[in-house]
């Protein structure tokens, strides 16, 4: 059984007609009620979440069913400053675009990484979004692109390490061992070249 989104606003795809190149299907607007925006704060693990509003452009599906939007996105919640602890009020004010596919036709985003073998996600690609059964949620996109544009360092305007956090003083031998360590980075470096 799916989980439901804390912000649902669904639509279906038919109802926005074949794409055609520069025409609009779709403008709509999406607000978080008081009630979603006290579950997407639980979601996004954040003191609270005072507004979300998010802004949606939607041309009409391709042949592919497929759907781009352009998003803007505006937002306003407390947020933990990670030096000093003290919770202060973001705003966020991010644009994006999105792409909706049937969920059994989205594409491998990944390419090759060149130094190992593994795979790596394309960031110059837009997000391609899945949908089932003909139908969209909006509310669920604009949930996940909010949780994207957190800053996962959040710092207060102004706020600054304390001093018996910034200068941490070793013991001399302390210092003196650290700096006779090799660094383990140049370490691993160094090995990588050995190896190629």
């Amino acid at each position: 059984m799916s989980q439901q989104p804390e912000m649902s606003r669904r639509i279906q795809v038919r109802t926005l007609g074949t794409a055609r190149p520069g025409a609009v299907a779709l403008d709509t607007t999406v607000d978080a009620s008081p009630a979603e925006c006290v579950a997407l704060a639980r979601r996004l693990d954040v003191p609270a979440v005072h507004a979300v509003q998010c802004r949606f452009r939607l041309c009409g599906a391709d042949a592919s069913g497929r759907v781009t939007a352009d998003g803007l996105l505006q937002a306003s919640l407390d947020q933990v400053c990670v030096a000093t602890l003290d919770e202060f009020t973001a705003a966020v004010a991010e644009r994006f675009t999105v792409r909706f596919v049937p969920a059994d036709q989205m594409p491998d985003q990944r390419l090759p990484d060149e130094v190992d073998g593994e795979v790596a996600l394309d960031p110059d690609e837009d997000d391609d979004l899945p949908y089932v059964n003909g139908t969209i949620d909006l509310g669920e996109a604009a949930a996940e692109q909010l949780a994207l544009a957190l800053d996962p360092y959040p710092r207060k305007p102004g706020a600054a390490l304390p001093p018996e956090i910034g200068s941490v003083d070793l013991p001399h031998d302390a210092a003196e061992a650290a700096q006779d360590r090799p660094n383990p980075f140049a370490v691993l470096a160094a090995r990588r070249r050995t190896e190629s």
